[in-house]
């Protein structure tokens, strides 16, 4: 009898005390301009390689593994604004990307992951700042002006220009 009576009080703890606990789910972190290329990298869609596409003024992304296969569109919370996105042209000249449509819906950013983990260079402004990522080395980083986005670009450039002076 007393042996039941202690079953009966533990399961009622138990079902009392545990009963409205969820495990805790892994929380996905929003994608920001910092954290864009490593959210990418990470995503369980990227595999190796792949373009990733946002449209409707970077409130809904999507990403393919090669151009064979569709665009899936990535789940995480999005926290990119409502981007400007600016590249270099041959010249070293800084000009503003513009991608086309894609369904009808305007690209505001289109960026190539590649097999040897470089990615596509580039210079985002939204309303909170102007970031630079880089395509292979260093990490992204906010900058105070264009100019000093384009300023790291070219050292950047420099430095793979310079990796066979060593030798």
């Amino acid at each position: 009898m007393e042996l039941l009576l202690v079953i009966f009080i533990m399961s009622l703890v138990y079902f009392l005390g545990f009963e409205g606990i969820d495990k805790a789910e892994r929380k996905e972190e929003r994608i920001t301009p910092l954290t864009l290329k490593k959210q990418i990298i990470h995503s369980t869609l990227y595999q190796g390689e792949g373009t990733l596409m946002c449209i409707d003024k970077c409130h809904t992304c999507y990403l393919r593994k090669d151009i064979t296969n569709p665009f899936e569109e990535i789940k995480n919370p999005l926290g990119l604004g409502d981007l400007h996105v600016y590249a270099l042209n041959p010249r070293d000249d800084l000009y503003e990307e513009e991608y086309g449509r894609y369904q009808d819906h305007k690209i505001c950013l289109l960026m190539h992951f590649y097999k040897n983990g470089s990615s596509t260079p580039l210079i985002l402004e939204n309303e909170k700042g102007i970031y630079f990522l880089p395509s292979f080395f260093g990490t992204p980083q906010k900058v105070v002006s264009l100019e000093d986005a384009k300023t790291l670009w070219l050292s950047n450039n420099d430095d793979l220009k310079d990796r066979g002076n060593y030798y």
